[in-house]
């Protein structure tokens, strides 16, 4: 027999000690290291006498064929996967506790089983009976999908390989899942990389579609080893805030699709509902001529997507300002302030600074840098933006805009809302074609916008009357504008 050998491994980042120790070196998370043992259950006699096999070795040259893809039903899940399941294939799924995912799967189970495909859901958290009432609130309760309830992994793999091969297989949660091959409690992090490889064998030998769902820690990564995430073809994030019923299912990783694509998806009482047009979803509750409101035409994988950008710009009383900002990069906000302050002349440093973008979307594209922009300076001197435009650029350190990828999508995005002007970087114009149908006002610097914009400001309390002809030429700021600038009556607010 194999000596058992014990060491302390880090649930976090699975670095291994010899002895425990409070902080791990690695990660330099704290109380994270649990004792495990990390013999296999092969003695290591067997294993060094076992003799490798020869295999043949092929040239880069040859004919390729897709990947056979097996559609869920779902529109917006094949999206981010790319197409559909690639068979064979085994995705992770992970999000924050109650944000659906369990709510997800079993609608793209029993949308498959309907199909007439053989869908399994394997719950190690709940109950059969927990797993009927949902599908029965979702009304999918006729759905013919094979239930059960197991957690070991050897029981699974023989159950599966019985009769018909499945075509979707779901594994909720991977953290609580064992095989008898490690001896260690389920969710350590030995025991988590032995289940997914055992899991991911299985899927590469039948041909099955396995998707693994995977717990996340407080800092909102998938809990457990990242070697997991390396493992598997596709890494799935669903995101959302509990406060809105949006949710956003958003690809990580994907060896057979694109990356950083998206699907939108709204809760409600019967489920998930697929949102085909997330832009007027993100500016159904729009407040027009508000103060600090900028609509960014933005990109999110292949996908246009528009969603407002809300500023406020208030006078501190602390030493030092309050910089807050929810859905963008915080790194991104400070460079706009900084670059505003350094050749705009724009003081922004006795003013606490709140940015948020509405519908709980996460922005990750430098393009949302023009449109933070003009929001800032129409809070800082309440000028309302023009209702009907819509903005997107980088800014430079040096105040230049620079032009942004997919120009074209954008703006026929922005067409198809109703918008009638675009606010793009001056050497995007071209890339336009001149056919886009909207009105393009090209900016090079970011002192021409902010100075346009200061030109309409009035005072605190009293929008409606500009300060003075000098600074309001034409009277930009009166009602006539506002009617001119009006956007479609389905994205107007009723007011009582």
């Amino acid at each position: 027999m194999a000596k058992s050998t014990l060491s302390f491994v880090c649930q976090n980042c699975g670095a291994a000690y010899n002895r425990w120790q409070g902080k791990c070196d690695s990660c330099g998370e704290w109380n994270t290291l649990a004792e495990e043992d990390t013999t296999g259950s092969v003695p290591v006699s067997i294993r060094s006498k076992r003799k490798g096999r020869t295999f043949a070795l092929e040239s880069l040259s040859g004919k390729t064929q897709d990947a056979p893809r097996l559609s869920s039903g779902m529109a917006e899940l094949d999206r981010v996967t790319g197409g559909g399941f690639v068979r064979g294939s085994v995705l992770l799924v992970g999000g924050d506790p109650g944000i659906g995912k369990s709510t997800l799967l079993t609608q793209a189970t029993s949308m498959m089983a309907r199909a007439g495909h053989r869908a399994v859901y394997i719950s190690g958290e709940e109950a059969v009976a927990q797993v009927r009432l949902r599908a029965e609130r979702l009304g999918l309760a006729d759905a013919p999908v094979q239930l059960a309830s197991e957690t070991s992994v050897e029981d699974i793999v023989a159950t599966l390989s019985e009769g018909a091969v499945p075509r979707l297989i779901v594994i909720d949660s991977i953290q609580t899942m064992w095989t008898d091959t490690v001896e260690s409690a389920p969710g350590t992090v030995t025991q988590v990389r032995a289940s997914a490889q055992a899991l991911i064998r299985f899927a590469k030998k039948t041909g099955a579609a396995i998707i693994l769902v995977g717990h996340v820690t407080k800092d909102g990564q998938i809990a457990g080893p990242r070697v997991v995430e390396h493992m598997v073809d596709a890494v799935l994030s669903f995101e959302g805030e509990g406060s809105q019923q949006f949710r956003i299912l958003r690809s990580v990783k994907n060896r057979f699709g694109a990356t950083d694509e998206i699907g939108v998806f709204e809760m409600t009482g019967l489920g998930l509902r697929e949102v085909t047009n997330p832009s007027e979803l993100f500016l159904s509750e729009r407040e027009l001529g508000s103060p600090g409101t900028a609509v960014f035409a933005g990109i999110e994988g292949t996908r246009p997507v528009l969603v407002e950008l809300q500023a406020l710009v208030a006078p501190t009383s602390l030493g030092t300002p309050r910089r807050a900002v929810v859905g963008w990069d915080p790194s991104r906000l400070s460079m706009v302030l900084a670059v505003l302050e350094a050749h705009c002349g724009v003081k922004l440093s006795g003013h606490d600074v709140y940015l948020n973008v509405a519908g709980g979307l996460r922005i990750q594209e430098p393009a949302a840098d023009l449109a933070a922009a003009a929001a800032l300076v129409s809070s800082l001197v309440n000028a309302p933006l023009p209702t009907d435009a819509v903005y997107f650029g980088e800014i430079s350190l040096s105040g230049a805009i620079r032009p942004v990828a997919q120009t074209p999508a954008r703006l026929k995005e922005a067409l198809k809302l109703g918008f009638a002007r675009a606010i793009l970087p001056e050497s995007a114009r071209g890339e336009s074609g001149g056919d886009s149908g909207l009105t393009l006002n090209s900016v090079g610097n970011l002192t021409t916008l902010v100075a346009e914009i200061a030109a309409r400001g009035t005072p605190r309390g009293d929008r409606g009357t500009p300060r003075d002809d000098r600074r309001d030429p034409g009277g930009s700021g009166g009602p006539d504008a506002a009617e001119k600038n009006a956007t479609p009556a389905r994205f107007r607010r009723e007011t009582s």
